[in-house]
């Protein structure tokens, strides 16, 4: 263990929308934008800026086009990237109306959380997603794929190798440059971890894969230090630990970012991200959602400075 650590890894920070959109205090737009100009000031290269969906469905969502403007406004580092979530053809219409640059697209290995999440098996969700696909890259966008419950469902327990081949070979055919493998309810352990990536590694080029874990059970630096070990150089992270487990109340869900890079950066590995203006973007956004931080670096490096 830990004799092929890597020398850099990337971050992508996805507190602006997967961490906001499962809070249940709704910002405005102006707070949202000044949290992504923190974070654009802490060395982060991808900060996923927000999702075009129906605000009926994620409230916390519904200023993506006013706030990927103002994010426009903002006239970020050129090396930064702030990619959106897209669910449809019509979000990715929004979102080119916006001048996005790049999206993200999304489905799962389990039908059931399909269905329930998007009203659509494995297979239909892939035939939903490769128009939306053909027509962003079309437009030469760059396109990311998440895949969810890769590591267990809320509903169905243990999930498929085989949808999770199907889907991974989906997204690399139709031109995703990463895929995301998400471990949803947080039930992913270094066992099952080191399985899945060595099982992906047999037909993929493992560079193509991303994780991101959530810390539910409290495994998820556990998780990455396993992905390390087998090939991963790339995570998703949310910064002070923003977003629930939707299917486990009062639950963690995100790892957050400043256990990440505190983990990593104790091994030796470089990220880019100055840790103490990441603190100021954490501290801005919880104090606007007034709430604590599920983050233990992040408490314990308040308590030092204070």
């Amino acid at each position: 263990m830990l004799n092929h650590l890597p020398s850099e890894v990337k971050i992508i920070e996805v507190g602006p929308r997967d961490g906001l959109q499962n809070e249940k205090t709704v910002l405005d737009t102006q707070t949202k934008l000044e949290y992504i100009r923190l974070l654009s000031k802490t060395g982060l290269k991808t900060i996923e800026a927000t999702s075009f969906v129906r605000a009926d469905k994620i409230p916390q969502m519904g200023d993506a086009k006013a706030l990927y403007e103002g994010v426009q406004s903002l006239s970020l580092d050129s090396s930064i990237s702030t990619p959106c979530l897209v669910p449809n053809l019509k979000g990715l219409d929004l979102a080119l109306e916006c001048g996005v640059g790049e999206i993200a697209v999304f489905t799962a290995t389990s039908d059931t959380f399909n269905m329930k999440n998007i009203n659509a098996s494995v297979d239909e969700s892939l035939t939903r997603l490769a128009p939306v696909i053909d027509k962003a890259k079309s437009e030469g966008l760059k396109v990311r794929g998440y895949i969810s419950t890769v590591f267990g469902c809320p509903y169905e327990g243990e999930t498929s190798l085989e949808n999770l081949f199907k889907v991974s070979h989906f997204l690399e055919k139709a031109g995703c440059y990463e895929i995301s493998l998400g471990d949803t309810i947080g039930v992913g352990h270094p066992v099952l971890v080191k399985n899945v990536i060595s099982e992906l590694d047999r037909e993929f080029d493992i560079s193509l894969f991303a994780m991101h874990f959530h810390d539910t059970s409290g495994t998820a630096l556990a998780n990455i230090l396993t992905s390390l070990e087998y090939g991963i150089k790339a995570f998703d992270s949310s910064s002070a630990g923003l977003g629930g487990c939707p299917y486990a109340k009062g639950a963690t869900g995100n790892v957050a970012t400043e256990d990440v890079i505190n983990l990593l950066h104790s091994m030796g590995v470089s990220t880019g991200v100055d840790m103490e203006l990441l603190t100021e973007a954490s501290t801005y956004i919880l104090s606007s959602l007034k709430k604590h931080s599920s983050s233990k670096f992040y408490n314990a490096y308040l308590g030092r400075k204070s």
